[in-house]
Formats: C-alpha cells, structure tokens, sequence
C-alpha cells in the first residue's frame, strides 16, 4: 500500500489486464470504465509511470489552458496536435515508447471519437478511462471507434483488501481449499469471516481501504463513504428532469427494496400508482453509471439465459457492499467502534440477509458474470420459489441460494433441481459457515463467492 499527493495506491487485478493490452503493441485503444472512485486514475497513472518512457496525462474534468483549442484546431492535423499537446504539458514523447491518457473522457467526447485516426496512426498507446461514458448525452453525436479495448473497474474485491493490509496468505488459503472442496477448521473459518465482514463494512472503494489500514478509525471510513453517496446524489442532480429524481428515489431506496423477502423491484413501494417501466431508464442510468448491479429475472432457466428474460422483473443491488451499509444506516451509526465490531463478530441484530446477498451479486459481478435469477411455483404450492442466482457453467446451469443464517434448510433450491434436474450441475448454497459438501449440494462460505 503506497499513498502520495493525495491519491492511494493499491495492487489491482486489473494492472494484469493493462499489461495484456499493452502487448497488442498499439492496435486498440484501451477504455476503461467504472464507477466513480474506484481507482481508475490512479491505476493509469501508476501503470504509465512503471510501463512507459514517458506518458500523458489529460485530465479532460479540468484539462490545462489551450488543450480543448488544441483539439479543436489540429484534430485533423496530428502533427501540430502532437506538437501542441507536448508543449502544453511539458513532455515529451517517444514513439512506441509512450502513453497518451484521455483521463475522464466523457466531459470531452471528441477525444474518443478521435481514437480511430490516433491508433491508425499508430505513434503512441492510448488509454481513456471515465464514468458515465455510456449514457446517452456523452454518445450522441459522435461516432464510437471499433479501435476500442473495453474493461470494466470494479470496487476493490476481498483478495486485494487483503494484499491493501499486507496479507498475502489469506486468500491463497481460501484458493486452496476450494479448489480441493475441503473444509477450512473453526478457527481458520472464523478468523477469515471476521475479516470478511471487515471488508463488508468498509467496502472496496480505495479511500475508504485506505483510510481504514490507516486510521482503523471507522469515524474516517464512513466520512469517506458519505462523501462518494454524496458525489453520487450529485451526478443524479444533473440528470435531465424527471429521470434524475426518479434515479435518486430508486437509490434511495435500494436497502428497503433489499431487506424484504422478496427483493424484486417494486415501484409502489417507492411511489404509488406507478410501474417499473416508469422507472427503467433511470434504473438503466444507475446500471450504466455502475452504481447498482441488476440481476434481471429469466424465465425459463437453459444456458442461453439472455433468450428469455423479463424485463420488468428485476433486483437492484449496490455495486458496493460497504456503501450499501451506509446508505441503510443513520446518523452515522457506523462511525462507532462498537457497532463495527458488533458486526463483525456476528452480534449486531441486522438483516444480514441482504448485506451477503448483495455482495455475493457484487463478487459475481467483479468475475465478470452477468446477474440472473429465477421464480417459479411448484404444484399444489402457491408459494413461490427464488434462487437467487443462477450462471452457466458448460453446458449446464449452476443455481446458488445466499444464506446468512445458520439453518441449513433451502427448499426453493432444492425444488428447483428437482423441477429442472437435467439441466443442472452442482448447486452452491453460499452462507456464513465452513465449506461442506451434503449430497450434490456444494456449501461455500460467503468469503469464497469470488472464486466461482
């Protein structure tokens, strides 16, 4: 963990992906999204510094003077933009040794539309990162490059929260004995849970990590929590009227829709007399800004689950776990000591149900995987049936249930394989316990969720 002028620096997964992309040797530019704050700048910065002879940087928020002119002027003369760029920055560049960085890309859109000639040019690398990238407004009137790499940053996952505390042997262990399906122990378990739920609390956004290795003050944490729900409030403020007010009211309201049983969307719950396609493109903008994670319903479970989906049937989970919590919370309840701990060591009385639910969708999510569920009924039963989750994996559906509780009951996953046994491989019921298999059912403790 390293920190200087005000930016923190952690190891990320993704620096793998950068150096993957680097060996293309200039035939995409690469575009990296994400929410805000999850640390896109900063790993660019790092990865231009370490990679390159020299790099830069356009901070397109708050570009230096004459850099839009320069644009404006030479976009169709790369020569004198190169020119001016250097001049502008103080830098200069060195073919096929160099970095240019299109950082917050959408307040410019431009820039990406030049990406076409820049790689066709082929002199330097190119990089952009930003959020909102994909909303209407930054797209409409340019023409998006096929010389595009996309990847996705997401929130910090519980692997690098540990290696951000110097903890290089947690995970492998946890690596280790899921891929051999072996328990871990009592006490190894209960140690990692406790960390885990460390990590819930906190959260994978890189300040609010930092601040908490180096304060463990979970006063500083929060503050640095609000402050990104607060840039958040204040992105929605922009949206065009109606839809803006819509997206703040389903943010809003995202831990009640979660802490029911069932945690389907439900508009009457936000305002009477009003549908969900009332409220789809606002929800399509916190999807496309990733601030929430949507796992939509299917509604006839096969490998080819986008075929048949319901799109009015969907849940709304955070794309962050700890900033859920302090969106549930109030008047800074989790800014004590006492209750942070309470929570860790299992003796806060909480619906924890949602809290694993949504990370597990948030663990899922980081692995690259699209979220889906399933209702259904049984004969005779009016009572309806979810399992939570469900993926591919060959040719085969892999359905998951998330328990936070101790019971070992899991009926709706148990008629599902049942009702659709040939279509299934083994089950996982992802809870607060120790790895075990019973039968075909696979019991992972939440903490191994990412390995799936």
């Amino acid at each position: 963990m390293r920190a200087s002028d005000n930016q923190t620096l952690f190891r990320r997964k993704i620096y793998q992906d950068l150096l993957d992309w680097k060996r293309k040797d200039g035939e995409y530019a690469l575009l990296i999204e994400g929410a805000r704050r999850v640390g896109k700048s900063t790993i660019v910065k790092a990865f231009a510094d370490a990679e390159y002879e020299s790099s830069l940087i356009i901070d397109f928020s708050n570009p230096l003077n004459d850099t839009i002119v320069a644009f404006e002027k030479y976009h169709t003369d790369l020569d004198s933009l190169f020119y001016h760029l250097q001049a502008i920055y103080s830098v200069t560049l060195a073919e096929r040794k160099s970095l240019i960085v299109f950082d917050e890309v959408q307040f410019y859109p431009k820039a990406r539309q030049l990406i076409k000639q820049l790689v066709q040019d082929g002199r330097y690398d190119y990089i952009e990162t930003g959020s909102l990238i994909s909303i209407r407004k930054n797209v409409e009137n340019i023409l998006i490059p096929s010389e595009e790499l996309h990847i996705v940053m997401n929130p910090m996952g519980f692997e690098e929260f540990c290696w951000a505390g110097d903890d290089e042997i947690t995970f492998n262990i946890i690596r280790e004995h899921f891929c051999n399906h072996e328990p871990l122990g009592q006490i190894i378990h209960r140690n990692i849970m406790e960390k885990y739920k460390t990590y819930m609390i906190v959260g994978g956004m890189p300040q609010a990590v930092f601040k908490y290795y180096s304060t463990k003050d979970m006063s500083e944490v929060e503050s640095v929590k609000q402050s990104i729900i607060k840039l958040y409030r204040d992105d929605m403020g922009k949206i065009p009227v109606g839809n803006g007010t819509k997206a703040q009211l389903v943010f809003e309201n995202i831990p009640s829709l979660l802490s029911h049983h069932r945690k389907i969307f439900r508009p009457g719950t936000i305002k009477k007399s009003t549908s969900s396609r009332d409220y789809y493109d606002s929800v399509m903008w916190l999807k496309e800004a990733f601030i929430c994670n949507i796992c939509r319903r299917s509604t006839d479970p096969n490998i080819m689950l986008k075929l048949d989906l319901d799109d009015c049937s969907f849940k709304c989970y955070l794309m962050d776990t700890g900033l859920l919590m302090t969106l549930s919370a109030e008047n800074n309840v989790l800014s004590s000591a006492e209750v942070a701990t309470a929570f860790m060591k299992d003796k806060l009385s909480i619906n924890e149900g949602m809290l694993f639910e949504n990370s597990v969708a948030q663990n899922l999510v980081s692995s690259g995987r699209e979220l889906f569920f399933y209702e259904f009924y049984t004969n005779g039963n009016n009572r309806v049936h979810e399992v939570d989750f469900l993926f591919t994996e060959g040719m085969k559906i892999k359905p998951i249930e998330v328990k936070s509780s101790s019971s070992s009951r899991h009926s709706s996953l148990d008629e599902f394989v049942k009702k659709y046994k040939r279509r299934v491989t083994q089950p996982i019921v992802i809870h607060s316990k120790d790895l075990r298999e019973d039968g075909e059912i696979l019991y992972i403790p939440i903490y191994m969720a990412a390995l799936l």
